[in-house]
């Protein structure tokens, strides 16, 4: 029963990063499609996953260098309901799906993890992304000719699993499988996100990697933000302050009154 014991104060973590690359469909793929009235409308053809943080050496995916079964167990993707099976359980990896489609929807993603690692079920969310980034966010549907010229797109969320006071089996387990390092600079364009409206033009020209600079960048966004956040609410205490000052002092005109 030794392996059962949790290791108290300890917390590791994996990186993991979810989303979608989308890709338009080729003239031989719609030609296909043509025939079969549930297909007939589709534009694009996409894939959502779940992988490691890591790219592997000139891949052309995003992320993926690691295997991350053994920690994670199962990987269901909720896609809309107008798709035949719509809840679609993966069981090992790689743990995505492909499908073919013409509109964007939120993906319900629930993680499983092994038996050994005792962890409730990881849920996230991700809006499956068609059509090119823009600094707004806003959807804007591009010619045809126009979006095969910008190639694919590519959405992707960086996140961290994180295990506190793990079981010693399973602290073994995730040892035995570090994962790969983070790039430490900038190689290759990097993901979009709409908190970082300056990363639109970073992300093009080619598939987007992740690294530790972006760590570092996202860790200085929030600190600001929080500062932001503390400036704003020391701000409206001030003027709550003086409302509740300016109301003493007509109470006391109104007492005067009497």
């Amino acid at each position: 029963m030794a392996d059962r014991v949790r290791i108290r104060n300890l917390t590791i973590y994996r990186p993991i990063i979810y989303g979608n690359t989308a890709y338009i469909l080729s003239d031989k793929e719609r030609e296909k499609n043509a025939t079969n009235p549930s297909l007939k409308d589709h534009t694009h053809r996409w894939t959502v996953a779940v992988r490691s943080a890591a790219s592997a050496p000139d891949s052309d995916q995003v992320g993926g260098a690691d295997d991350l079964s053994h920690f994670i167990r199962r990987v269901t993707f909720k896609l809309h309901d107008t798709y035949p099976n719509p809840s679609r359980v993966i069981d090992k990896a790689p743990f995505e799906v492909t499908e073919t489609g013409w509109g964007e929807f939120e993906v319900q993603i629930r993680i499983q993890f092994v038996a050994e690692a005792a962890e409730k079920t990881m849920t996230l969310f991700h809006h499956l992304k068609l059509h090119p980034w823009t600094i707004t966010g806003e959807a804007e549907v591009p010619p045809l000719d126009v979006a095969i010229k910008a190639g694919p797109v590519h959405s992707w969320q960086y996140d961290e699993v994180v295990f506190n006071d793990p079981y010693s089996n399973f602290l073994t387990m995730l040892t035995q499988h570090p994962p790969t390092p983070l790039p430490v600079h900038k190689r290759k364009p990097v993901p979009f996100h709409l908190t970082n409206p300056k990363s639109l033009e970073a992300s093009k020209g080619g598939t987007p990697e992740f690294n530790q600079a972006m760590e570092k960048e996202e860790a200085a966004r929030l600190i600001d933000a929080r500062k932001a956040i503390l400036a704003e609410r020391e701000r409206w205490e001030q003027k709550v302050r003086e409302k509740e000052q300016e109301l003493d002092r007509l109470k006391k005109e109104l007492e005067g009154l009497k």
